[in-house]
């Protein structure tokens, strides 16, 4: 079928340069929780009310002049959410409700008058933003696989006007196969699942299979916990997921392919759905693609949510209805995939990042990042920062640049910015390490973070401050891969078992030396033994951890104390002298005399005489007893 994307795209621009203004509600998952889509509702049936033309999409035929009141994909600033942009004007509202709705009509819409109240207030210099051009958060990324989050996801015609399918028409009438994978292999793409492998290198490998029948399938199983890039990419941006798979099946010859995505995404699961109907219906998947003789049609497939399907032979079995358990290489899926015919997997920011190297060239797609990690990467921030969310930056920026600068700086327990507290960042989640203050200009890419045992992973960046007990981290990691393992070999079911087992002998108090030594070892050994990835990264935590914070276990074990006062059958007692008021009844209450103090000056607990039976405590009437 021959689609005239130039036609289409005139269309829509012409449709749109009619309207008076366009109104963008955030439709990602964390603002649609917190009532996004009823702001909207709200918001259309005001102006309806004062007898505005309003759409709340764009249909073909249809002329509208006044408001369009879109909404997006993720856009990412999640924790400042429900957001509303106003064009034109470049105005950005802040957490957004349905109540806010007649201010923002008479207010903005009728008197052009901008309400500060709902705008972002810089934590630093207390100046309210006006638009995401003058927030840091934002005018410090580099958004190009995100790029397309402010559109309306359900609407093709919209993407096509954006540079959409371009790609993929000039890979399937302008480009061999062999070509389709030279290019991805100069523009230095690598998988942005983890592994960081060549993409260019993955397609060749599986061009040269033998077979009539080859498939590609979209990694959308994104399971590391606090992760939501996949997720927001699919959301807001879905049709780059089905160009890229498109680009990657002319690579290899394949006329099938396959997005595997958690059951827990249904937001993402409901457009992926939508975008491939919405591609078919308009002739851009299917038969005959850009009047050719290339066939490609896509399946959606929803998993059970097993982390260990995120590993490629244990996503496969999962498609072929099997219990997902990875299985020994070679051979690899290249050679023999899903059904035993060769199969190219890729993650979905991999394949959202190829419109564009196709579209624009190779060479403008090295202009960002560094040589051997071109392009950008999305990054899930979370933890002890000011500003939580969604970024992307280029492979290559700076740990200090994404925490400070980005991030807005280190918080403590109570949210407020204390720099100087910044402990680490956990990144790539239950697969990756710890970063350490020393590495706060350590360059983000897939070598860098190598040189220090970490990994970009799927995304994930966990700040912690110094409140944070690390032994207590890297409990928490080991106890979600431990959970996710599929027990198939070993090392990997009896090893992550054994590993949480000493981990919570040190927490709790019944370490010793032994323990360290077991611990050390055994990661080690899982690290070396297991079967797939799920296993051989499980470690990594623990073993960044002990590396960086041996002090810390060592506290731990030979002190008998969490010098954080997180672990509870460890916390140091004490007693804050700003809150003690010298009244002795603590020290008239504990059993074994050791509290001292004169009246009416603060008193002290002897951790070594300490029983922690509490009853201080309970007799304290001014909160001061601490660690128990």
């Amino acid at each position: 079928m021959t689609v005239n994307l130039e036609a289409i795209a005139a269309d829509y621009k012409v449709a749109a340069s009619k309207l008076k203004r366009r109104i963008i509600m955030c439709g990602g998952t964390g603002c649609i929780a917190n009532g996004s889509l009823e702001v909207r509702a709200a918001l259309a049936a005001a102006l309806k009310a004062a007898g505005e033309d309003v759409a709340i999409e764009m249909t073909p035929g249809e002329e509208h002049t006044g408001t369009y009141i879109s909404k997006s994909g993720c856009q990412g600033f999640c924790q400042m959410g429900p957001l509303l942009h106003i064009e034109p004007g470049d105005i950005l509202y802040t957490r957004v409700k349905p109540a806010d709705v007649p201010e923002i009509v008479e207010e903005t819409l009728k008197n052009g008058r901008v309400i500060e109240r709902l705008l972002y207030t810089d934590p630093h210099t207390g100046k309210p933003c006006k638009g995401d051009t003058e927030i840091p958060f934002y005018t410090r990324q580099k958004r190009i696989i995100m790029s397309n989050c402010r559109i309306e996801p359900g609407c093709v015609r919209e993407y096509i006007a954006r540079g959409g399918y371009f790609g993929a028409r000039k890979a399937v009438t302008e480009m061999t196969p062999a070509q389709v994978c030279q290019t991805a292999l100069d523009s230095g793409l690598r998988g942005h699942g983890g592994g960081g492998f060549p993409t260019g290198l993955k397609w060749k490998f599986t061009l040269a299979s033998p077979g009539p029948k080859k498939y590609i399938i979209c990694n959308g199983d994104e399971g590391d916990p606090g992760a939501f890039m996949n997720r927001s990419v699919m959301e807001g941006n879905p049709h780059a997921v089905l160009e890229g798979m498109m680009i990657a099946a002319r690579a290899i010859g394949a006329d099938e392919g396959y997005v595997y995505v958690r059951a827990e995404y249904p937001l993402a699961v409901e457009r992926i759905r939508a975008a491939v109907k919405d591609a078919e219906a308009i002739g851009v998947l299917g038969e005959n693609l850009f009047g050719t003789d290339f066939n490609f049609r896509i399946n959606v497939m929803e998993g059970a949510g097993a982390f260990v399907c995120g590993e490629e032979t244990a996503l496969i079995a999962s498609i072929e209805g099997k219990r997902g358990m990875p299985r020994p290489k070679p051979p690899f899926p290249a050679q023999s995939g899903l059904w035993g015919k060769p199969t190219v997997i890729n993650n979905v920011e991999t394949l959202a990042s190829l419109p564009g190297i196709y579209r624009d060239g190779a060479t403008q797609y090295r202009q960002v990042g560094t040589e051997k990690s071109p392009g950008t990467k999305t990054f899930a921030l979370t933890g002890h920062v000011a500003n939580t969310g969604l970024i992307e930056v280029p492979f290559g920026t700076t740990l200090r640049e994404v925490v400070y600068n980005i991030g807005g700086g280190v918080t403590d327990n109570n949210g407020k910015i204390t720099d100087e507290d910044f402990k680490a960042v956990q990144i790539g989640g239950p697969s990756g390490g710890c970063l350490t203050p020393e590495m706060l200009d350590l360059p983000l890419d897939f070598d860098s973070l190598k040189t220090v045992g970490a990994m970009i992973g799927s995304g994930g960046l966990v700040v912690m401050n110094k409140q944070t007990c690390i032994v207590k981290i890297a409990r928490f990691f080991m106890q979600f891969t431990q959970n996710e393992s599929c027990g198939k070999c070993v090392p990997c079911r009896e090893g992550t078992k054994q590993m949480l087992a000493l981990l919570d002998d040190i927490i709790e108090g019944r370490a010793d030396r032994k323990t360290l030594e077991l611990l050390e070892e055994t990661a080690k050994a899982v690290q070396m033994g297991s079967l797939c990835g799920l296993g051989k990264t499980a470690p990594n935590p623990v073993l960044s951890t002990l590396r960086h914070f041996r002090a810390e276990y060592e506290a731990h074990v030979f002190g008998k104390y969490c010098p954080t006062g997180e672990c509870k059958a460890l916390a140091k007692p004490e007693i804050d002298p700003a809150l003690c008021k010298g009244c002795t009844a603590c020290a008239r209450k504990c059993p074994v005399g050791a509290i001292s103090g004169t009246v009416k000056q603060p008193h002290k607990i002897d951790a070594t005489k300490c029983i922690k039976c509490g009853a201080c405590k309970t007799a304290c009437k001014f909160g001061a007893v601490k660690g128990l």
